[in-house]
């Protein structure tokens, strides 16, 4: 298994992320979709071109995606799981045991106006 590590910037859009969530869908909902972050970066860290994950050559140089859907059937806390997920990993292997995570996406946005100069290198 691999370490990932956040971007400080990634690390700002799951803060704006739980923050939304709380907000506006309740703890509960929250602790739901931690829960589904932690799983999903889990799961990029064990296998990084894990099937659900994609290749983003467009976004920059061995940048890959993954949607946390691809994650969800692996979630479930007391509370429940996350029925639709919405948002994406944006990250990259940084080195042969690394892996910047640089953004943290909804599938909604359009992800070029939002990515950062470097993955996981902020």
């Amino acid at each position: 298994m691999l370490v990932y590590r956040l971007s400080a910037t990634a690390e700002e859009d799951i803060f704006r992320l739980l923050a939304y969530t709380q907000n506006r869908f309740g703890e509960i909902a929250r602790r739901r979709y931690e829960a589904l972050l932690v799983v999903g970066l889990r799961d990029i860290a064990f296998d990084p071109e894990r099937p659900g994950s994609a290749a983003r050559p467009e976004l920059g140089l061995a940048v890959r995606s993954y949607h946390l859907r691809h994650s969800r059937d692996r979630v479930r806390t007391a509370d429940g799981s996350v029925r639709q997920p919405r948002h994406l990993l944006l990250y990259r292997v940084t080195r042969p045991d690394l892996i910047g995570v640089g953004r943290v996406l909804h599938d909604g946005m359009e992800i070029e106006r939002h990515l950062p100069n470097q993955y996981g290198d902020e």
